[in-house]
């Protein structure tokens, strides 16, 4: 599996092509979120245990709604189903991965502490006041245990980034994936800077109108991690349509099948907009190719025996297939 290095713009990119894939399904977004918030909030109840559980499931979670967006791309629908689609498979390798990332914040926050001090401790578990004295050299180790904090756990998330989606699209080891994921983001490291930045001014302007843009920053979000993982895994950026009508975005060739599909429908639409504009094109009869069913005009198709076909690829396929079956 290669790994793409792009283009620094495409930290904007990725979040602009989120955002178009959030507006697709605006509320479907907000209901698979608002979801997943609720059961983030319930499981939290559970005494000491329920922030932990969550941080081991969630790439589960995470990973149900990256096929949301695959199947959003081929043109069906986001729903709920799609938050619990990864339980049923990649189970295991998926909560490995949440569990790493739960003890990587672990040890992170007890070398924080140790960094800090008991007074650090006391101060911001338990609120209580410090003197003016000891207050510059609490401040210094608060500081310096922050500054270590970000540089340990930005590591940790580069390497959380990408890894649920190449298990559940890839099936890639947990291990491994978080490998990958973390040289993807390292190899395209300023894209991500650029990303990051923006992120944070858009959550500092989301949450200005008491958290009102938080509604619409969360699925744009999701959708860009999926657009970042086309973009550096499979060198398949969402494109818009550069026409007058109403944008949409390329589909991915996932299957040969769908591909096949979908140059049978643009062909469909084709034809119906040259006859539209010219009624003297209908005098062209139209053949089907023998090979993938497209329809094309007969002087433009080529012709063996019986059949027509698009192309000459296609021909050698179908003599090929008849070959095989005598």
């Amino acid at each position: 599996m290669e790994i793409h290095q792009v283009n620094a713009k495409q930290g904007l990119q990725w979040i602009l092509s989120g955002f178009y894939l959030f507006a697709k399904a605006p509320l479907a977004w907000v209901f698979v979120c608002f979801t997943l918030m609720l059961i983030a909030v319930t499981i939290a109840l559970i005494p000491l245990l329920g922030q932990f559980i969550f941080t081991l499931v969630s790439p589960i979670f995470l990973a149900g709604i990256m096929l949301g967006c695959k199947d959003m791309e081929q043109g069906k629908p986001l729903e709920i189903a799609h938050l619990f689609a990864a339980f049923k498979s990649n189970v295991a390798p998926l909560i490995t991965i949440g569990g790493i990332y739960l003890i990587g914040q672990v040890l992170i926050i007890g070398l924080v502490m140790l960094i800090g001090g008991s007074q650090m401790t006391d101060m911001m578990l338990y609120g209580k006041r410090v003197d003016e004295t000891e207050l510059m050299g609490v401040m210094s180790s608060f500081l310096t245990s922050i500054l270590l904090a970000l540089t340990l756990s930005i590591p940790l998330m580069m390497a959380s980034w990408f890894s649920p989606l190449l298990v559940v699209f890839h099936n890639v080891e947990p291990i491994p994936a978080m490998q990958k994921s973390f040289f993807a983001c390292l190899k395209n490291i300023i894209p991500f800077q650029i990303y990051g930045v923006i992120l944070i001014i858009l959550t500092i302007i989301s949450v200005m109108p008491y958290g009102v843009g938080l509604v619409v920053l969360i699925p744009t979000i999701f959708a860009s991690i999926y657009v970042s993982y086309k973009d550096i895994f499979l060198g398949e950026p969402i494109r818009f349509k550069n026409a007058d009508t109403q944008p949409d975005f390329q589909k991915a060739n996932w299957s040969h099948v769908a591909k096949e599909s979908d140059a049978r429908e643009s062909n469909k639409k084709t034809e119906a907009e040259t006859s539209s504009e010219n009624p003297l094109k209908e005098l062209d009869e139209l053949v089907e190719c023998a090979q993938c069913h497209l329809r094309i005009p007969r002087h433009e198709a080529i012709a063996d025996k019986d059949h027509y076909f698009c192309n000459e690829k296609h021909r050698q396929q179908h003599q090929a297939a008849q070959q095989t079956e005598e």
